[in-house]
């Protein structure tokens, strides 16, 4: 969910990023432009039984975050069958959804 925030005074907060976008958006110079977003939903999957991340040796940290995003192979993508449920899911809702990578920890 994406909405405005404001202070009781009714001033837009600072992290009110679309009180901003909307007064760049009504300049003259750019009104006639259509705008493009791109939005993320980042999420870490839990191993259920332990409550650890997946992908993570129990009880331990993974290695450095390099070989993970974007990343193919078994020791290093984790919880692909889940992502790509996901994907459907959000198909299937309705909602554009234009692909998932795998981020720079494990399980994320």
């Amino acid at each position: 969910v994406i909405c405005d925030t404001y202070t009781p005074a009714g001033e837009p907060i600072p992290t009110n990023k679309r009180y901003k976008a909307a007064e760049v958006f009504a300049n003259k110079k750019v009104v006639d432009q259509v705008p493009w977003f791109g939005i993320e939903q980042e999420y870490t999957l839990l191993q259920t039984n332990i409550k650890w991340p997946l992908g993570w040796p129990v009880g331990g940290y993974p290695g450095p975050q390099g070989p993970y995003y974007c990343a193919a192979g078994a020791d290093k993508s984790f919880g692909r069958d889940i992502s790509d449920a996901h994907y459907k899911a959000c198909l299937y809702a309705g909602i554009n959804i234009s692909g998932t990578n795998g981020e720079v920890m494990p399980g994320q």
